[in-house]
């Protein structure tokens, strides 16, 4: 606190000084701060300021508000206060409700005491007033349930340095029985040279590995998992669930490797002195199985005593690594010599310098034999739950860990190379005085042995043939025999012990449902007991086969798939260039993390090319499911990050191409508003847009202006979401307006972006004009006539009983929806809805529309608590109006109703074999054509054929079709017929125009009957109303209008989908009621109808 007393003399010396600085340990929580006087202009001592002033709390500091909290058995350090304004009470940050930066506001935990320290909203900062009267104290946010559950550490969870937690750790996967029993048969095939150079090539793959993962581990904080962790917060659950599945499942079979290695060398010992427990296949499996019970009894004891285990073990194989360079400087006796160990030898040296491959060995071959040893780097890593400061501790013990043991493995090749010869008999006789080898070449002739028998025959000695020349060499052997039991064991251990964490962590995150169960910890450290009982019977059973060189490959090549991706995640982050991706290791490098994962792939194909393969095709796999069940986590991985840099980069390179005709694609704005509550509307839009063009659902929310963002913010989040789970490949987009109109020109003026704009606006067609608002109907014609004016195409879509089914979720407005089942979660895409059964009842089920009956009733569980990208219900409640009533209700449906929920889901699915009637009457540019013959290319829509009619003449009739069919070939559209109607310009029945003057009656105005000065005053008044003039000039086209519907009826009547050119209205000539009133007599009682308009600009073209 040295500093704190300074800055406090600082204080004084300058007298006066408003300002004083108060210096946090952030390590200890202390902080030194001296109690101020109260503030004589404190707003609680002025009524008129207190009653002007943001009602704050000021709070004093506790002690007890700090402490540790256990979180997914992490600790963590909760500071007192979220922002505590009475510490800086003369200072800087008196009397306001902004927060000062402290870390607490950067945790994703909550406080000891369960209460949320946050900095305050922008509303709480911005608005008048807090509406729902929370008191903000001390960054408190009143009694709002935390969003992680954090529970009191009430012994303190047992934390790990870098030493004990990672040095030891590495140290002793790496140091493995590949030092001690297999290195000098290395040096022994390899030669001095070469054997360095795999040792060296090895280090190079780690160092990598480990340079990589140290960038991703110091890009924030890290929890328990490992490599797990990393890579999935990295590259996401697709790639963090497979890697960590088969990582887990590796460590645990290495645990029975590691312990087979043990018993193997066990019985070995115990034949040595005629123990025989019952014969030599059997009795690995005893010893086996009492060390896995053995390992597995210190693991359950805690991390405390595994790690106790790990440092004795240290001590031991230090030990025996020690006495193995002490036995290379102690003068050999004649038995050794026998044995072709010598001190060190030039002569030796040099004749081992080189390699001598024999037994169809190769470099690389050999190669794959020494790399498992070093792939111990994430010993570490898999415990980082575990650690005290896993961003310092990783880093730095693997790679002191690497540079330790590549000394090692390298000083040992060295010398074992240097004082024991390749070949030698063990025979004493075989000593003979050096005048006798006149002409050997030999070292071993030089030395006075003769060990040429061995050129023609096997021996059982020397760097070749004996698998025991380090325990040969050293000062005791035995000591060697104990460094062997160690490096198994801890070995074993340490894989015992990073199995489950890394099971657990993968269980936590809920990526494998089916395995919840294991994401259960006990005790202050969290301790996964259900994954060390799995683990234990997991490596019991590999013991009791015992066929463990046929798995042993595909093992390594899992630990390899782990590094390849680790190198590729860092690779990755960088890549995306995401502002969140700030580690603060600096040396690494994007294209050396590249190149790591390239040559981790290689070394797999080299260690062993089918094991490879089967490596890759389980990542996949595995790949593949995660991706398909879509779990509900958000990381903020690289692949997000990387996704929108590359849609950007791609907006960017669109936003400089020229349009094009051939390039032409439907980039609709459907006004749907809430997409849930048109669902056919949007269904049949996402028909012929998905993969095809953009689709936007534009929604204008009107309302306040001072509620007006909070809704929009409602609307976005929750309409995303329904996008999302309904499977549609479509955005949306929320506008505030005073009417529909000007939000429908805020949305044709600014939605999309660059290229990624609309150019043709989709509506429903209003069909309750003739009982609304006249000014309602006015702004929806308005909508077409502003779109036209924006060089837009239009298309109205009607169906048969409508597209509006609000009044059917507004039957459930008192009431909750059950989550549904289970098994309905599992449902394609995650999508579930109501549908009607033949009982009468409306069941949750996935999206597949089912027999209609009268009435449904749901059962409300609103209390059950929802994800919240859990899939959504169509008859789900308003977010903004909670439910009143948690109980059972039933909700009769009229006959309309339920003809209407039965057609807004009739898009969801294949539609059955028909026609789709193509009336193009007029050239609007092609896109009357092009959209049908897009909807028809779908897979729910392939049953489906094209029929075109056109108008024409009843002497050109022949002559007008084949010129038709020559312009759909040309534009290489399929079509099943074509009609030419000569009787279009005839005129209507008496009957139809006598209906249709009733409809328009209301909206007439009869100069004859009032007066010219009063029409007209009536008219400035009430634009969308018809006068007799405007009746008399439109007259033609009102009666082809009749005329076009009573055709509709005759050839289309039993189509599955009529597209028809969509009359336009001139501006200031034809009122909005008239035209509506020709929407409607065109599109009334027919089947699904779109009526549409291209803005007279070319979409199909027949060149190339």
């Amino acid at each position: 606190m040295s500093e704190t007393l300074q800055l406090a003399e600082t204080s004084r010396s300058l007298g006066g000084s408003r300002f004083k600085v108060n210096v946090v340990d952030e390590e200890d929580g202390q902080e030194g701060v001296e109690k101020e006087a109260e503030d004589p202009q404190s707003p609680a001592h002025d009524p008129k300021l207190a009653r002007s002033a943001p009602r704050v709390n000021f709070v004093p500091r506790s002690s007890e508000s700090s402490g540790q909290v256990t979180e997914n058995g992490e600790t963590q350090y909760s500071y007192p206060t979220g922002y505590d304004t009475h510490t800086y009470l003369r200072t800087f940050g008196h009397n306001t409700m902004d927060a000062l930066p402290r870390i607490d506001h950067y945790r994703n935990t909550t406080g000891a005491l369960a209460e949320k320290l946050a900095r305050p909203t922008l509303a709480e900062l911005h608005d008048l007033e807090d509406e729902d009267g929370i008191d903000v104290v001390n960054g408190r946010r009143g009694p709002s349930s935390p969003t992680i559950e954090a529970t009191r550490d009430k012994g303190g969870a047992i934390k790990f340095g870098w030493i004990r937690g990672v040095l030891v750790r590495c140290m002793l996967n790496i140091w493995g029985v590949m030092l001690f029993i297999r290195l000098s048969w290395i040096v022994g095939q390899s030669g001095i040279g070469l054997s360095v150079v795999i040792v060296l090539m090895s280090t190079v793959v780690t160092v990598l590995t480990t340079l990589s993962m140290s960038a991703i581990c110091t890009n924030g904080h890290i929890r328990g998992g490992g490599a797990y962790y990393l890579i999935s917060r990295s590259l996401g659950p697709e790639f963090g669930g497979s890697i960590g599945l088969i990582f887990s499942f590796a460590n645990a079979v290495a645990v029975a490797m590691y312990v087979v290695g043990f018993a193997e060398t066990m019985r070995d010992l115990l034949q040595d002195y005629g123990i025989v427990m019952v014969d030599e296949t059997n009795d690995v499996r005893i010893i086996g199985l009492l060390t896995v019970i053995l390992i597995f009894g210190v693991s359950v004891a805690g991390m405390e005593w595994e790690a106790k285990a790990q440092l004795l073990l240290l001590l031991i194989l230090l030990a025996a690594i020690v006495n193995f360079f002490i036995g290379t400087v102690i003068p050999p006796d004649d038995v050794k010599q026998s044995q072709g160990i010598f001190s060190y030898k030039a002569a030796i040296f040099s004749e081992n310098f080189g390699p001598d491959f024999r037994h169809s060995e190769t470099f690389f071959s050999v190669f794959s034999i020494f790399f498992p040893a070093a792939t111990g780097i994430l010993a570490g890593a898999n415990i980082s739950g575990d650690l005290e400061d896993p961003q310092r501790a990783i880093p730095l013990g693997t790679m002191l860990a690497i540079v330790i043991t590549t000394v090692t493995y390298v000083l040992a090749a060295i010398c074992v190379g240097a004082t024991t010869v390749r070949d030698a008999t063990g025979a004493l006789n075989d000593s003979v005085p050096l005048s006798s080898f006149a002409n050997c070449t030999e070292a071993a002739c030089n030395l006075g042995y003769n060990f040429t028998t061995c050129t023609v025959s096997s021996c059982g000695y020397g760097l070749v043939n004996n698998f025991q020349v380090m325990s040969t060499i050293s000062a005791f052997a035995p000591l060697i025999t104990a460094g062997i039991f160690s490096a198994t064991l801890s070995s074993a251990l340490a894989s015992f012990v990073g199995a489950p964490k890394i099971f657990q962590a993968l269980c936590i995150d809920h990526i494998y449902p089916k395995l919840n169960y294991f994401s259960v910890g006990y005790g202050r450290n969290n301790e996964p007991i259900r994954g060390y009982v799995l683990a234990f019977f997991i490596a019991l059973g590999f013991i009791l086969i015992g066929e463990l060189n046929t798995i042993a490959p595909i093992i390594s090549n899992f630990f390899l798939a782990s590094y390849t991706l680790i190198n590729y995640s860092c690779f990755h982050a960088s890549l995306a260039n995401s502002p969140g991706w700030r580690p603060a290791f600096q040396y690494y490098n994007m294209w050396v993390s590249l190149f790591g994962a390239v040559l981790c792939c290689a070394v797999m194909f080299i260690i062993n090319w089918w094991a490879a393969l089967v490596t890759c095709f389980v990542v996949l796999g595995l790949y593949l499911y995660v991706a398909y069940k879509k779990p509900d986590v958000n990381w903020g991985s690289s692949t997000q990050a990387l996704s929108y840099q590359q849609a950007l980069q791609s907006a960017l390179r669109l936003y400089g191409v020229e349009e094009h005709v051939k390039n032409f694609r439907p980039q609709c704005l459907v006004l749907t508003g809430p997409p849930e509550i048109r669902p056919a509307l949007t269904d049949f839009v996402h028909a012929f847009t998905k993969n095809v063009g953009l689709m936007v659902c534009g929604h204008v929310v009107m309302g306040a202006r001072r509620t007006l963002p909070r809704e929009l913010a409602m609307h976005t989040a929750r309409q995303h979401t329904v996008l999302l789970q309904r499977c549609r490949s479509a955005f949306y987009s929320g506008v505030g307006g005073e009417n529909l109109r000007e939000g429908a020109m805020h949305l044709l003026q600014a939605c999309g972006v660059g290229r990624l704009k609309p150019n043709t606006i989709v509506l429903g067609f209003k069909r309750n004009w003739r009982t609304v608002d006249a000014q309602e109907f006015e702004d929806y014609i308005n909508i077409i006539h502003d779109a036209f004016d924006f060089q837009y195409s239009v298309a109205v879509f009607r169906m048969r009983d409508g597209l509006d089914i609000s009044n059917i979720l507004n039957a459930q407005e008192e009431l909750a929806v059950p989550e549904p089942p289970e098994t309905l979660k599992q449902s394609p895409g995650g999508s579930v809805g109501p549908v009607m059964t033949e009982a009468g009842q409306v069941q949750i089920v996935p999206y597949e529309p089912s027999n209609i009956s009268r009435s449904f009733d749901v059962t409300a569980a609103s209390s059950r608590k929802r994800s919240k990208t859990q899939p959504l219900l169509l008859c789900m409640r308003s977010a903004s109006h909670p439910p009143k009533s948690p109980l059972s209700a039933r909700v009769q449906l009229s006959e309309h109703e339920q003809k209407l929920f039965h057609e807004s889901q009739q898009y969801r699915h294949k539609q059955s074999s028909g026609t789709v009637d193509v009336w193009w009457l007029f050239d609007d540019g092609g896109l009357t054509l092009l959209i049908p013959y897009i909807l028809t290319t779908k897979k729910k829509w392939q049953n489906c054929r094209i029929r075109i009619f056109i108008g024409g003449k009843i002497n050109r009739m022949d002559h007008d079709k084949r010129m038709m069919a020559t312009l759909l070939n040309k534009f290489r559209i399929d079509f099943s017929d074509i009609e030419v109607l000569g009787e279009m310009n005839k005129k209507p029945d008496k009957e139809s125009v006598r209906i249709f003057e009733e409809m328009i009656e209301p909206f007439r105005i009869h100069e004859d009957d009032i007066g010219e000065e009063v029409a007209d005053v009536l008219k400035k008044e009430c634009p969308w109303k018809i006068t007799d003039d405007e009746m008399e000039r439109s007259r033609d086209k009102t009666n082809r209008q009749i005329r076009l519907n009573e055709l509709l009826h005759k050839y289309s009547g039993d189509a599955k989908l009529i597209v028809i050119t969509l009359p336009v209205a001139r501006k200031g000539v034809v009122p909005s009621a008239l035209y509506l009133a020709w929407l409607e007599v065109i599109s009334q009682d027919l089947p699904s109808t779109l009526l549409i308009r291209g803005n007279q600009q070319s979409v199909l073209t027949f060149y190339s």
